[in-house]
């Protein structure tokens, strides 16, 4: 997969894709994500954090993904990719089956596409201050883009401490986790996401839609 590095094309090799969920640094933000989860059937998780494996094909930066259902919504997350030695930070969307996720969550992690930003920032470069990132998302239901989630790094486990929890590997991937939806978990056909950098004056974006599959045509 192919990434812009400091204004160069560089290509990485993702072969392990890793979801890491719960990872809400304060547990009241977390228990309500998983009450709002609970809403829609979803049991609550076994334990905190929880990691999810996921098909590293899944990881994509199409413009238009497809879904087998309506019953589908996205995430902004931080991801973190570990390759040529080195630890980089994008965004990507842990978009999910929430219709599926009734069942069984690690399913419907692993049905929907991940889309990921084409841009990348060395971690080392913004690890002074990483919880200052500001990450944004906005959903357009037909009248215009709102807002969706909104909130800083800050409010997720500490990066480095999620890499090690679950020991990421070289040419991997993983998403870092979410935010509480700002009016509740919904169907997100048109998905925009954003990571801002106050001190460097910088971010990091990206956009995508969703169209529904026929099964049967």
């Amino acid at each position: 997969m192919k990434f812009i590095v400091n204004g160069t094309s560089k290509e990485f090799n993702v072969d392990t894709l890793i979801v890491a969920g719960w990872t809400g640094r304060n547990q009241e933000a977390v228990q309500e994500h998983i009450d709002e989860l609970a809403e829609l059937g979803v049991a609550p998780p076994s334990t905190v954090p929880l990691f999810y494996k996921v098909s590293q094909q899944m990881l994509t930066q199409q413009k238009q993904i497809q879904v087998l259902s309506e019953g589908t919504s996205g995430e902004i997350e931080p991801i973190i990719v570990r390759a040529d030695g080195e630890f980089w930070f994008g965004i990507a969307s842990d978009h999910t089956d929430r219709d599926l996720e009734a069942f069984s969550v690690a399913h419907s992690k692993q049905v929907c596409p991940k889309p990921v930003c084409n841009e990348l920032w060395p971690l080392s470069d913004i690890e002074d201050h990483l919880e200052q990132i500001q990450l944004t998302s906005w959903l357009d239901e037909g009248d215009g883009w709102v807002r969706y989630q909104q909130g800083t790094l800050a409010q997720i486990r500490p990066i480095r401490e999620l890499i090690e929890l679950v020991e990421l590997p070289a040419n991997s991937a993983m998403l870092c986790g979410t935010f509480a939806a700002i009016g509740g978990v919904r169907r997100t056909a048109k998905f925009r996401m954003e990571a801002f950098d106050p001190v460097l004056q910088r971010s990091l974006s990206a956009e995508y839609v969703t169209s529904e599959l026929d099964v049967i045509s």
